[in-house]
């Protein structure tokens, strides 16, 4: 996985940047290809050229050949109409630039829209959805080191509260004498702590800064020019010899147009070098300069840019007034600055060292489902949708299609498919579209189907009906490595897609039960519950046949298994024949896995939660800490997961069939294309682990 950082501030106008491009130097050192994202930006800012500033400025650095429009997660407009679907873009985009680089930046957003208390949160919750540790900017211009102490343990908690995980901190603008202060003030976070002290630069803006925002334009002098600090505003309503007493290093003189002799006044005075350079002459007023002025100007040659405005001298001032630095691809000099001062004050080394080891423990919903498509996309299989002229098949097939999650077929009648298919708005040409009751391979799979089943009485004829049905036909094409797996129960119930696997596909050696998981992510973790959909009352030895084969799906789809077999009581604590069951159960666990990590009778709470576990089973290697959990029945099951599903607004994925010899997975007839998307990736993957197997 690539290495990225995310760079986010709880406030606006903090100094990010300048870390934003200290870092990027920094990761540009350590890795070879480097990529820049910005999960949120103001679109279409007439005054920013509806371009967001540091992401061109991080563009424009040598280490970074992107374009700008890969770079960009959601606008705030997308975050504000629907946050959920903006984290999905914002994910998906990540992921799509994260797949050609071996280190990303990441920077958040900047407080420039409508600022909420929640945009904080918004930004951890992306980090955790990114896997990204977050580098936290504060800002510490006129704060104390105990306020800025404050500041970062408030800012951990939410950090905490939405699973990111904290990378380091940088305090940026701090007084130059408070900087050892502010660091050991910000000591026993646990991560390395900086201090930036103030640099007037970073903060002062450009000549060029000004233009915009009063509606001028450059009347003459030299456009290099525009990227000098303006470090002040000298409104020059007073006679010359006043206005020169008053100037200063950096200013910008703004004067009304009626006033000539003060214009070329200031221009001779900065040209021959006996006051303070200026940075730039703003004319402003309804009153255009006289041509022989203008005249004067050019045949005197003064490269001073001088801006001209239409509006008023308070208006200008204003407006000018409100202008602030900003740190962009057009001021070599604050670049050049910013990272002498990030090389100056901040230990790069130490924080690479330190992204090294600050990996995201948090498995979200969002990056589960991704990993999935990604590893279905990575070797990608052929999947038979029996249930072809459904509306959310057609929709998720679409999706299937377009991101190469799987190659499809569909069952049904060509025109119905393209009829439907039409009126939704998708694109489903891409799959093979096959009619049960019309296919040539109907004698072949009749063939095979009397041939597996005729000791249960099936004769021929009986078997050229039975293939002809969309569930048996799909179940066909997978026992004859025509598909590699089979996705139904849109429409169909689960008898109806389970019963042809039993028959036909069977199950792996040593299983003797085929069961089902569901995968159930919660905020922070993915865990793996079974069975919650097939067996109704499993005995001991099925009930050990669940546990393993629930571990074995845990590891097939990257997680760890320590596995709990539940009861209502724990350890020796209670007695009953269903605690007998589960006791028996777990001893055969043991002993036919015996490196698998198990722990059984074993309540719920006790296997979630370390301080129960302290409590109930201080030596397990499981307690506290399981992520299989086995339920002794199906009423307990079925009802835990959707209780689960509900109150801690969980993401259920399955359920997923398990101890077939070829992958079929039944769908919940109220599935929405999500989950059928889902389970069309998990069955992709079930058969890239047949592969490999096999």
């Amino acid at each position: 996985m690539e290495r990225s950082v995310y760079i986010a501030s709880l406030e606006g106008t903090t100094g990010k940047s300048a870390v934003a491009l200290g870092v990027l130097h920094q990761l540009a050192r350590h890795a070879g290809r480097v990529a820049v994202f910005r999960p949120i930006v103001q679109v279409g800012a007439t005054w920013l050229g509806g371009r967001d500033h540091l992401l061109e400025l991080l563009l424009a650095q040598d280490a970074v050949d992107q374009e700008y429009a890969d770079c960009i997660g959601a606008s705030y407009a997308q975050v504000h109409a629907d946050p959920d679907a903006a984290l999905e873009l914002i994910v998906q985009r990540y992921r799509a630039v994260a797949a050609q680089a071996d280190a990303v930046l990441v920077v958040g957003s900047d407080y420039s829209d409508v600022c909420a208390p929640t945009e904080f949160s918004y930004n951890a919750k992306i980090a955790a959805n990114l896997g990204a540790p977050m580098l936290l900017v504060v800002n510490g211009h006129e704060r104390r080191p105990h306020e800025l102490r404050a500041l970062a343990d408030v800012t951990v908690a939410e950090l905490t509260a939405n699973h990111a995980t904290l990378l380091g901190l940088i305090a940026i603008r701090v007084a130059l004498d408070q900087g050892e202060r502010v660091i050991a003030a910000l000591d026993g976070l646990g991560v390395p702590a900086f201090a930036l002290p103030e640099e007037p630069v970073l903060s002062q803006p450009v000549v060029r800064d000004l233009v915009a925002p009063i509606g001028g334009r450059l009347l003459s002098g030299d456009p290099q020019l525009l990227t000098e600090e303006v470090t002040g505003l000298l409104v020059a309503a007073m006679t010359m010899p006043r206005v020169l007493d008053h100037v200063f290093d950096g200013a910008a003189v703004v004067i009304a147009g009626d006033r000539s002799e003060v214009i070329l006044g200031v221009l001779m005075a900065n040209a021959s070098g006996t006051c303070p350079p200026i940075s730039a002459v703003v004319v402003n007023g309804d009153v255009e300069l006289p041509a022989q002025i203008r005249e004067l100007i050019d045949c005197l040659g003064f490269t001073l840019p001088i801006i001209e405005t239409r509006l008023d001298t308070q208006t200008t001032s204003t407006r000018l007034t409100a202008v602030r630095g900003r740190l962009t691809k057009d001021a070599p000099r604050k670049i050049d600055t910013a990272l002498a001062l990030f090389e100056k004050y901040v230990d790069g080394q130490a924080l690479v060292d330190q992204l090294a080891r600050a990996r995201s423990t948090a498995l979200t919903p969002l990056m589960f489902e991704h990993r999935l498509v990604d590893r279905a996309v990575a070797d990608r299989k052929h999947i038979v949708l029996p249930e072809g002229d459904d509306e959310r098949i057609l929709r998720a097939a679409d999706v299937l299609l377009r991101r190469g999650v799987a190659d499809l077929t569909l069952l049904g009648d060509r025109d119905a498919i393209s009829r439907r298919a039409e009126s939704l708005g998708v694109d489903v040409s891409a799959a093979h579209v096959v009619h049960p009751e019309h296919s040539e391979l109907i004698e072949q799979f009749a063939a095979e189907y009397h041939r597996l089943r005729q000791h249960r009485g099936v004769e021929l004829e009986q078997a050229r009906e039975q293939v002809r049905d969309g569930s048996y036909f799909g179940t066909m094409m997978v026992q004859l490595g025509l598909a590699d797996g089979m996705v139904s129960g849109a429409v169909h119930t689960t008898a109806h897609t389970v019963r042809p696997a039993l028959e036909v596909v069977k199950t792996v050696p040593d299983v003797s039960i085929v069961s089902s998981v569901f995968f159930m992510c919660l905020q922070n973790q993915v865990l793996v519950y079974g069975d919650c959909a097939v067996n109704p009352d499993p005995t001991a030895e099925q009930l050990a046949d669940i546990a393993i084969s629930s571990a074995a799906t845990a590891v097939a789809f990257g997680l760890e298994p320590r596995v709990a077999m539940l009861s209502y009581s724990t350890g020796s604590s209670g007695t009953g024949t269903d605690v007998e069951k589960v006791s028996k159960a777990t001893s055969i666990v043991r002993e036919r896995a015996p490196r698998l990590p198990v722990e059984g009778p074993i309540q719920y709470d006790a296997a979630i939660d370390a301080a129960v576990a302290r409590t109930k089973l201080p030596d397990s290697p499981v307690a506290g800490r399981a992520t299989v959990f086995v339920f002794p029945d199906l009423n307990t099951g079925n009802n835990t997961y959707k209780a689960v599903q509900r109150s801690a607004n969980a993401v259920a994925v399955g359920p997923v069939l398990q101890g077939l010899r070829k992958p079929v997975n039944d769908l919940s007839r109220g599935s929405t294309v999500r989950d059928i998307v889902n389970t069309v990736a998990i069955t992709a993957i079930q058969a890239q682990q047949n592969g490999r197997l096999g």
